[in-house]
């Protein structure tokens, strides 16, 4: 059987399979955390990282600056996050599964300009249409929900994005791609990379190679199978490859790594438990199991190499090197695989939970013994690791990532950091007790090729004044603080990942 009939057989058994009541069809709901969430935000003004937008766009907005914009950085940064929680009273229990909205922060001369737009998926249409959900989630059982056709059916394109020749992309883990109009950000539909691929798993956390193309994967097991669909996507947009990656048990992957020359994922084992429940409730990680490792070549996808680590559990990965035989992968480990299963549930259900307990830890894999094993960086309560990826294979690239400084009124990062996990080094700006800070992305400096020099452009809530806003630091010295930042007379919901398009 050729390798196109077999993904096209495979596919749509997984379809199929994504249908069936054990695996993703909701049945009965248990009691709804709307009323306690609203009495939480009565009392607890950072729970409004997690409140329902409430309006389709916003914008476009003029952000009030303070500080000037370095020369030579202009562009957007577009954030993607889930803004859409609750409908007819209920709410969902899970993060992740909240309906995806896309904010665009314009930098340039004239300053710095918001707008964002809930993402209109065919799941977010039907359901304000209906005034109520109707579609399955992946970690909340919701009330008399619908069968689905497939695994896009409940894609809410709330997770991530990426720019590929021009096209902004929003990502989901289970389904396909969405892409966005760059400028006003309507929606424009589901990508198809090829017809026997539809609605294939395409995942939150591709990696661009150093040729400009575009390396992604796909959990199968989200739609009823096994293993992982790896995909390469050329710089011109067009699909160039795919794979499958067997696995002979399960195991859960969020985000992958790579070197020049391998692919590596890393898969933390779980078992499901329950029947008629959604994909998230049902897992439940094997902690006293080893994760297993493939390191895939890119030239011989069909030909991977298998590692066993003791147990860990992780959404976010540094970028991985190759010294002396040895691949390191830089690791954010979360301590606590529960809290990991579903990340800020408290927050979800209008609580105050403990942060995230997670450590940077990295992976070595040796290539000429076999073996793998972990090791201590000192370095802690980190997560939404970024890199400037221009480092060479052989160097480890310095991970800015969100950090926690006490003291916080909120159980959520207040910082960004520069990390050194090698030297078990930070440098570290704290944004203060009531600032909730996500993610920053690095931005080259134009004309520049030392790695590392450049910006660091990150978002961030500061929940007691009731505004969310944008910051730009120079990636080289984090501890000076920004350079510029800005905000808007308004808080939008905590997102996820982003991506910077220069101008």
């Amino acid at each position: 059987m050729d390798r196109r009939r077999f993904l096209r057989d495979f596919l749509s058994s997984a379809v199929a399979l994504a249908c069936a009541p054990a695996l993703l069809r909701a049945e009965v709901a248990y009691g709804s955390t709307h009323e306690l969430f609203e009495r939480g935000l009565a009392t607890q003004s950072w729970l409004a990282g997690w409140k329902t937008v409430g309006r389709e766009s916003l914008g476009p907005t003029q952000a009030t600056l303070e500080g000037r914009i370095p020369d030579g950085l202009a562009g957007v940064l577009y954030r993607n996050g889930p803004a859409w929680f609750d409908r007819a009273g209920f709410r969902y229990h899970h993060w992740f599964d909240g309906d995806g909205m896309m904010s665009a922060w314009r930098i340039g001369r004239d300053g710095i300009q918001h707008r964002a737009r809930m993402i209109a998926t065919s799941k977010f249409r039907r359901e304000q249409a209906n005034g109520r959900f109707l579609l399955p989630a992946g970690g909340t059982r919701v009330p008399g929900a619908q069968s689905i056709r497939n695994n896009d059916d409940m894609n809410t394109a709330n997770t991530a994005v990426i720019r590929i020749r021009g096209r902004v992309l929003a990502l989901w883990e289970g389904g396909s791609a969405t892409e966005l109009d760059p400028d006003d950000l309507r929606t424009l539909g589901p990508v198809t990379w090829r017809e026997d691929m539809t609605a294939a798993p395409f995942s939150a956390h591709p990696l661009r190679d150093r040729d400009g193309s575009v390396w992604n994967f796909g959990l199968l097991s989200m739609v009823g199978g096994s293993g992982l669909l790896i995909w390469h996507v050329g710089a011109d947009g067009k699909l160039i490859r795919t794979a499958v990656l067997p696995a002979d048990v399960p195991g859960y992957v969020h985000a992958f790594a790579m070197t020049d020359r391998y692919l590596v994922f890393m898969l933390s084992p779980y078992q499901r438990e329950g029947e008629g429940v959604a994909f998230f409730e049902r897992l439940r990680f094997q902690t006293s199991e080893p994760c297993r490792v493939a390191v895939v070549p890119k030239d011989a996808l069909d030909a991977p190499r298998w590692f066993e680590l003791p147990f860990a559990a992780a959404y976010h990965f540094g970028q991985a090197f190759l010294r002396r035989n040895v691949i390191t992968v830089p690791t954010v480990r979360h301590l606590d695989a529960e809290e990991m299963r579903s990340p800020m549930a408290g927050a979800m259900r209008g609580e105050r939970s403990d942060s995230l307990p997670t450590d940077l830890a990295l992976m070595r894999l040796d290539l000429q013994s076999g073996r793998a094993h972990w090791d201590a960086s000192g370095l802690g309560r980190l997560e939404f690791p970024t890199v400037d990826a221009r480092y060479p294979e052989s160097k480890g690239a310095r991970v800015y990532a969100t950090t926690t400084l006490d003291p916080i009124s909120a159980p959520y990062s207040n910082a960004i950091g520069a990390f050194d996990a090698e030297r078990g080094r930070r440098n570290v700006h704290r944004y203060g007790t009531d600032v909730m800070s996500e993610e920053h992305v690095f931005v080259l400096r134009p004309g520049s090729r030392k790695p590392g020099d450049g910006w660091l452009v990150g978002t961030w809530v500061d929940h007691r004044k009731g505004r969310s806003g944008i910051s730009i630091l120079d990636a080289e010295s984090v501890s000076d603080g920004p350079m510029a930042q800005a905000w808007l007379p308004y808080v939008l919901p905590l997102g996820f990942h982003g991506t910077f398009a220069a101008r």
